[in-house]
């Protein structure tokens, strides 16, 4: 069984990916009203990266007879000033995953907790992506502000943090492939 600590903190953290996955929801609900269908499927589909994020921590937890103790996910951000505001909002939500995520890492390691160490690694690869993948965002749209649909565009043929499939190195979900 791992580190109780680490036990605590990854069960914080499954509450950091839904609520990061709730807010996504959130910010593609706002696109989509505003007619901006690529940023919406966009960050929809974050959405459900984040939400896989927290399944495969709850599978976790599972597979090394730990509790799994789900918290509270408060509400998100819904009003935004324009249409690059909510991108801004992503990046320093990726930010500070990656600081959680990199936490989780040391809490391991100060344990002891190899098996949880390695588990984690996976997760700060992920950030990498999540990060770049929003820098890349948010400088296509600063440099298109005026114009949403050059932004709308950009998606459609980029296809920016859309890795191509599934990773095989991804850690399983509890309930498999919901």
């Amino acid at each position: 069984m791992p580190a109780e600590r680490f036990v605590e903190a990854l069960n914080e953290q499954v509450a950091n990916e839904f609520a990061a996955s709730h807010q996504y929801v959130a910010i593609a609900a706002h696109y989509e009203s505003q007619t901006l269908p690529q940023l919406a499927r966009f960050f929809y589909d974050q959405a459900v990266e984040e939400r896989g994020h927290a399944m495969m921590m709850i599978k976790y937890l599972l597979d090394t007879d730990s509790p799994v103790r789900l918290r509270e996910v408060g509400a998100p951000e819904t009003k935004f000033a324009d249409h690059i505001e909510p991108i801004r909002l992503a990046l320093a939500q990726e930010k500070t995953v990656s600081d959680q995520i990199g936490e989780l890492f040391r809490v391991a390691r100060d344990e002891g907790d190899y098996l949880s160490e390695q588990f984690v690694q996976w997760f700060l690869r992920e950030q990498v992506e999540e990060v770049a993948t929003m820098n890349e965002l948010l400088d296509v749209g600063e440099r298109v502000k005026e114009f949403p649909m050059w932004l709308e565009e950009f998606i459609a043929r980029e296809k920016p943090g859309g890795g191509g499939g599934g990773d095989a190195m991804a850690p399983e979900a509890a309930g498999g492939s919901l």
